[in-house]
């Protein structure tokens, strides 16, 4: 029984590897992809950067400048993941299984969050510039819609594997809706949620890179700005900063989470 159970996995498995194949092939051909070309470019394209792309003494005097509009990326990102957290915590709350009003508030707000969180941050962007225009709110805006997707369903699920049982038991001595919340739910769920948003964060300032090149704002602007004036150098050490400030982003949280979790 045990070795069919194993040979229909390996069954399955070997059907959708050559399922991937079929469907890497038919992309190759429709898109013309020269696959040959691609690997042989890949060392010309490495030369091409080693002599071209890397910062200079010159380009340093451009950094305070770098930095500010890092400055104005990373706070942008914190903002809008914090306040879409919250709004995600309530739609959670009100979505999850365990916790939920009735039935019809629980759909409505999975299904509010499932629109979210299936459209792309880029697309929150081209649709928000015309409304608001190039500009830091716009970025805000997108960051926010997408982290308030992405987060609402992390949150419900959170709260349906962390606080079922705790919540079964205060319903049993007669408590309160509010009570089991604030003296259930939250606290069991808390840690993870926070490592949710602390992975949201990383995200976001990722994302933020791609939204400045839509919306004019941010380091994501000011490394189109030099790349397309054909300043390489400065260009480099856009990328350089935006590298050292994810890594750093990223000791930091992996330190909140091993605290917290």
């Amino acid at each position: 029984m045990q070795a069919d159970f194993f040979a229909k996995k390996r069954r399955n498995s070997l059907a959708f590897l050559l399922a991937l194949a079929g469907v890497t092939l038919i992309a190759i051909v429709v898109t013309e992809y020269d696959v040959a070309k691609g690997f042989t470019s890949v060392p010309d394209a490495v030369a091409w950067a080693l002599g071209n792309f890397y910062p200079t003494q010159e380009s340093l005097v451009k950094l305070p400048g770098i930095i500010d509009k890092l400055v104005e990326t990373l706070l942008v990102s914190i903002a809008a993941t914090t306040v879409g957290a919250a709004a995600a915590l309530l739609f959670a709350i009100l979505g999850s299984n365990t916790t939920r009003v009735n039935a019809f508030f629980g759909s409505i707000s999975r299904g509010i969050a499932t629109v979210f969180r299936n459209i792309d941050v880029a697309a929150w962007a081209m649709i928000l510039l015309f409304s608001f225009g190039q500009s830091s709110l716009t970025g805000y805006f997108a960051l926010f819609f997408g982290s308030f997707g992405f987060l609402t369903r992390s949150f419900v699920e959170t709260i349906d594997e962390a606080s079922s049982g705790s919540v079964e038991a205060l319903r049993a001595t007669g408590a309160g809706y509010f009570s089991i919340i604030f003296h259930s739910v939250i606290p069991s769920s808390m840690p993870q949620m926070i490592s949710w948003v602390l992975f949201m964060i990383e995200t976001n300032i990722r994302s933020a890179t791609l939204i400045g090149l839509l919306t004019g704002s941010g380091i994501g602007f000011t490394f189109n700005l030099y790349y397309k004036s054909l300043n390489y150098d400065v260009a480099a050490l856009v990328v350089l900063v935006i590298v050292a400030a994810i890594l750093c982003i990223e000791a930091v949280s992996n330190y909140v989470r091993r605290v917290i979790l």
